[in-house]
């Protein structure tokens, strides 16, 4: 296995924990907070239910010169309310664990994001990391802040 990259995310949103829990585990939101140039596309064929503990989901992202890739990923922890934890089983990168964290606060809900990552091929990971990848996954997360905050907006 590459280098192993970390990245953090917090973010307060203004919404009830109820709220935020349900869109968060909810696979077929995920289109929703992903950029449309990636054409992400859930293809699992259970959707409309919260995540579990073994659920498999399944996707076609269109990251890179709009190849289709299918990313293959299984939420292996989950404490209602409080967070899950989906790891890939198939996909572009070499590790890629991911922890979503929910805490009520003053002013709504806390969600930080964690994941561990690393990219497969050595030294071209490396190198594509550099390149593009850390780059990506920033202006990914920054696109899901937005979309997040708009769709999950109080009234």
């Amino acid at each position: 296995m590459g280098k192993i990259y970390r990245l953090q995310y917090e973010q307060v949103l203004n919404t009830s924990l109820d709220n935020a829990w349900t869109f968060f585990s909810r696979a077929e939101n995920l289109e929703k907070i992903t950029p449309s140039y990636m054409r992400f596309d859930v293809t699992s064929p259970e959707t409309g239910k919260p995540v579990y503990a073994g659920q498999v989901i399944t996707y076609v992202i269109h990251p890179v010169l709009g190849i289709p890739l299918n990313w293959m990923t299984e939420i292996t922890h989950v404490v209602e309310g409080k967070y899950f934890v989906d790891e890939q089983r198939k996909g572009p990168y070499g590790l890629w664990h991911h922890q979503h964290h929910f805490e009520v606060v003053p002013e709504g809900v806390k969600m930080t994001d964690i994941v561990h990552y690393s990219l497969p091929l050595g030294l071209l990971g490396r190198i594509a990391h550099a390149l593009f990848v850390q780059r990506q996954l920033r202006d990914i997360f920054a696109f899901r802040k937005n979309a997040v905050e708009h769709l999950l907006r109080k009234a």
